[in-house]
């Protein structure tokens, strides 16, 4: 099967927020505590304001019929300081392919697109969060070559 990766557009929200749900749901059985039932964090509006702005690029990977098969959900972040050197960093808010398409490589082909984006902005690194309730995530971004550069920690009160 062929796939590519392109950047989102309007005509793709309908599938978007398929996977969005997808992805609320692996948090919600993960940690039924903080997530919601099948939800979306976006709507459809605000999805279209997302796709259109460039500090928020949204990738998807399409197969040969230009079906969205994943995303990834990307956000610019500009840092630096006093205390923190001053770079560029994309940061990947959210990266999911369909239950249906797992193991075809759109993950992998998305996650090789979002790092050629980011060099070519400029970005010194890219980032992302995984919550421990994921753990096959985490092993798909460390057999990316990923490494963790900061935990978060909780206790349950």
């Amino acid at each position: 099967m062929s796939i590519e990766v392109r950047r989102a557009e309007s005509r793709d929200i309908p599938a978007i927020m398929d996977l969005l749900v997808q992805v609320n749901m692996v948090h919600h059985n993960g940690r039924p505590d903080l997530f919601r039932g099948p939800t979306t964090k976006y709507t459809e509006d605000e999805l279209k304001a997302i796709i259109a702005n460039d500090e928020t690029p949204v990738f998807v990977c399409v197969d040969g019929e230009d079906r969205v098969l994943g995303h990834g959900f990307c956000v610019m972040q500009h840092s630096g300081g006093q205390l923190m050197a001053e770079h560029d960093t994309l940061y990947i808010d959210d990266i999911c392919v369909d239950e249906a398409a797992r193991g075809m490589g759109a993950g992998r082909a998305l996650y090789e697109a979002i790092l050629e984006y980011a060099r070519g902005q400029g970005c010194y690194n890219v980032t992302l969060n995984v919550w421990s309730c994921n753990p096959g995530a985490m092993r798909f971004y460390e057999k990316l070559g990923m490494t963790p550069y900061k935990v978060g920690m909780e206790k349950i009160l």
